[in-house]
This record gives C-alpha cells, sequence and structure tokens, in this order.
C-alpha cells in the first residue's frame, strides 16, 4: 500500500464520518422535537473528535440543533482548528525546507 493509497482510505474515511455525523445531529433534532430518546451529547462530540467536525458544524447550522450549547457553540469549531492544525502539520512536516 503506498502514501496515495493510505492518503484516499483517510479521505473515505472522513468523507463517510462527516455524513454519518451530519445525519445523527439531524436525527437527534427530529428525536427532541418529538419527545422521544436523544443522543448522549458525548456521543455527538466524539463524533466530531473522531473526524466529524465539519458533519457536526453543519449539522448544527442546518438542524439549527445544539446552536446555543456552549461545548458545542465553541467546542465544535475549536475541534475542527485542532484538527486542520493537525492535517497541515501532518502535511508539512515531511516536506524538505
Amino acid at each position: 500500500m503506498n502514501c496515495n493509497d493510505i492518503i484516499n482510505l483517510i479521505l473515505i474515511y472522513l468523507a463517510l464520518i462527516n455524513v454519518v455525523t451530519f445525519f445523527v445531529y439531524g436525527l437527534d433534532k427530529w428525536k427532541a422535537k418529538k419527545s422521544l430518546w436523544r443522543t448522549r451529547e458525548v456521543s455527538l462530540l466524539t463524533l466530531a473528535l473522531l473526524g466529524g467536525s465539519v458533519g457536526a458544524w453543519l449539522g448544527m447550522k442546518i438542524w439549527h440543533h445544539k446552536t446555543q450549547h456552549k461545548k458545542f457553540k465553541y467546542g465544535i469549531p475549536a475541534i475542527i482548528i485542532v484538527q486542520l492544525a493537525l492535517i497541515g502539520y501532518l502535511l508539512y512536516s515531511g516536506e524538505p525546507n
């Protein structure tokens, strides 16, 4: 398996986890409106930490879900920033000066 294969697998994973996270946020919003059993907040945040931060942010914006909770309002953007910094570091740490 070469470097391009690994990058492709990572991109596929990130696409999938973000789609799943987006729909989990939407499902939780629907359940909130119906007064049904809800997804735990720690589960929603864990999905973001596992790479679904963009899906979480989009889910918050599209579904208008968890936008007033400080841990989501500030936590999800913070997770995105940390993940982007990590990606940037990994991409450019192997480059020669």
